[in-house]
């Protein structure tokens, strides 16, 4: 290898090294924009779950386009505006409220543009006479554009819609042996017939017939079940024992089981 040669190549890598380096600087979210980006977000989504359509509007360029996986392409403002006054806060339709899914969201800067928020959310959907239900989880990214001092977004993508894991919205806590133990024994239910608790891996399985369920303690007399929208109260009599068990479905009384043994 000649010695000019030898240059050129310690030019280059040189060039890059230092071209690298000011690109990973530059990719550095500036604290005051991430903070910008979070507060435009969570305005937005304010007016959304408020069905605020004067508010909600003025989020949006008037080219504005919504991607979404399921519904295809909206075009243009106008039609995007069409679509909520119509479908989401039509007051005859059931209401859909949106919650983002903690620890999940990230900012980027979009060089000479504006910026990139992403993340994952829930949706939860309430009918009349039906208590609210959680539905369906998604991922989400928009584009915000810093045009003539204001902040809009211009593109937005909703995608990877599936259904909610159950009870996603619920945090497990921990219990000791002590409190647990008091829950374990025989109960009988009404349409259930006879239901076992046991203890398994210091959480509490439920059996009733066909089915098994492991199921995590919420507060220390409620907990849930991970693969469906059940919960499980259980009451104390006047003497502090445990004396039955209320199931719930969808926050609903589904059954009442009386502790027997």
């Amino acid at each position: 290898m000649t010695s000019k040669l030898k240059d050129l190549i310690l030019f280059i890598c040189i060039i890059v090294a230092s071209g690298y380096s000011s690109y990973a600087q530059k990719s550095e979210v500036p604290k005051n924009l991430k903070n910008t980006i979070l507060e435009l977000d969570g305005e937005f989504w304010k007016s959304y779950n408020s069905c605020d359509i004067n508010t909600f509007k003025t989020f949006f360029v008037e080219d504005f386009e919504f991607y979404h996986d399921k519904g295809g392409l909206t075009s243009g403002l106008a039609k995007m505006m069409s679509s909520v006054e119509n479908g989401l806060c039509n007051p005859e339709n059931p209401r859909v409220r949106r919650e983002v899914v903690e620890g999940s969201v990230d900012v980027f800067p979009l060089n000479n543009y504006g910026a990139i928020i992403t993340g994952e959310h829930v949706f939860y959907v309430s009918e009349k006479g039906k208590a609210e239900r959680l539905a369906e989880i998604a991922k989400f990214t928009h584009v915000w554009q810093h045009k003539n001092e204001q902040w809009k977004m211009t593109r937005a993508l909703s995608y990877d819609h599936q259904p909610a894991p159950q009870n996603a919205d619920k945090k497990e806590i921990s219990l000791s042996d002590e409190i647990l133990n008091q829950y374990l024994g025989t109960y009988q239910a009404p349409q259930t017939g006879t239901v076992t608790i046991t203890k398994k891996d210091n959480l509490l399985e439920i059996k009733a017939g066909k089915m098994e369920a492991i199921v995590y303690p919420q507060k220390e007399n409620l907990f849930f079940h991970k693969q469906s929208p059940l919960t499980f109260e259980f009451i104390k009599d006047d003497k502090g024992i445990i004396s039955k068990m209320i199931v719930r479905e969808n926050g609903q009384i589904a059954e009442e089981a009386k502790k027997v043994k």
